[in-house]
């Protein structure tokens, strides 16, 4: 280690403290998980894309959300599993903060993909009749071309700048993969812009899409509350369901992680890793899962689908 420390372009991946003699064991259930996140969101992905009846604003919504999930995978999985594999723990300054550049880039995409999501819902309940001039299918691509852009141009400042930061401390990660707050434990220059951009940006997106969602919900039960059919409005909440479930999915990950890093400096530095593991893997697995049971376009496809495979 005392080599790849002395070099300012070699980091060490921490991977799980105090496991290392579990990992062949630790690598099989990451395995399965990756595995399933990739063929869950490749096979939402086919489905929406096969099934001409799913060619709708919240299907193209969600297949942006698969996408960023699906990258999501793609961006973690050679250094996670490159440690329990015994591969390497070492990563390059560059590969560290490419990686950076992702994780961080897509959870601000996931979060403006689910605010997209909630839009879709709200003018679906609240404003029917007008739904399909309101979403058009221009107007859903300027979204979702929007959210990418937001997402890979704003948190660019901050990448840009781990690149030029001078990095004296010893070169051991806390994670089994690069975050931006872990280099700048590391480095000796001035962060004081990334450590206040960082927080604007936070702020700014994620903060700013879960209120905006909040409110979008509180307009929907408002308008579902009014409807007098029980039965309508039972139908009206229940195309509700997967998206809350997507929504809890990503930002209860979010919120512990938050407060393991806030509150939890006496915890076990394994806890902090299994934590930033279930903020980047959980949502990814879990969303296929939530829309495949759920929505019944979906459900019924994927049915008819396997059974022709059959």
């Amino acid at each position: 280690m005392s080599a790849s420390t002395t070099n300012s372009s070699v980091f060490i991946l921490t991977g799980f403290p105090g496991l290392d003699q579990y990992y062949p064991w630790f690598s099989i259930p990451f395995s399965s998980i990756y595995a399933m996140v990739f063929m869950g969101n490749c096979l939402v992905l086919h489905v929406i894309r096969t099934e001409p009846s799913l060619h709708e604003p919240m299907f193209y919504f969600l297949a942006l959300l698969a996408l960023t999930d699906l990258c999501m995978g793609l961006s973690t999985v050679h250094t996670v599993l490159g440690i329990l594999w015994g591969l390497s723990q070492e990563v390059s300054l560059d590969a560290c903060i490419a990686q950076t550049y992702f994780v961080h880039g897509l959870s601000c995409t996931e979060s403006g993909v689910l605010l997209a999501m909630a839009f879709d819902r709200f003018t679906a309940i609240c404003n029917p009749l007008r739904y399909r001039s309101i979403l058009t299918n221009s107007r859903v691509i300027h979204f979702m071309v929007t959210i990418v852009l937001r997402s890979a141009v704003s948190i660019l400042p901050v990448i840009i700048r781990l690149k030029f930061f001078h990095y004296c401390r010893p070169h051991v990660l806390s994670h089994s993969f690069c975050l931006h707050q872990d280099l700048l434990r590391l480095a000796c220059s001035d962060i004081r812009f990334n450590s206040f951009y960082a927080l604007a940006l936070v702020i700014c997106t994620l903060l700013l899409d879960a209120v905006l969602i909040l409110i979008s919900y509180v307009f929907i039960l408002y308008t579902v509350l009014a409807i007098a059919s029980r039965e309508e409005r039972l139908k009206s909440l229940q195309t509700c369901v997967s998206h809350l479930c997507a929504v809890l999915v990503f930002y209860i990950p979010i919120i512990g992680l938050t407060m393991v890093h806030r509150f939890g400096k006496h915890l076990s530095p394994l806890v902090h890793v299994l934590m930033g593991n279930i903020y980047i893997l959980f949502p990814p697995l879990m969303n296929p899962i939530i829309y495949s049971v759920k929505t019944q376009q979906i459900r019924s496809r994927m049915k008819k689908w396997f059974s022709l495979k059959m």
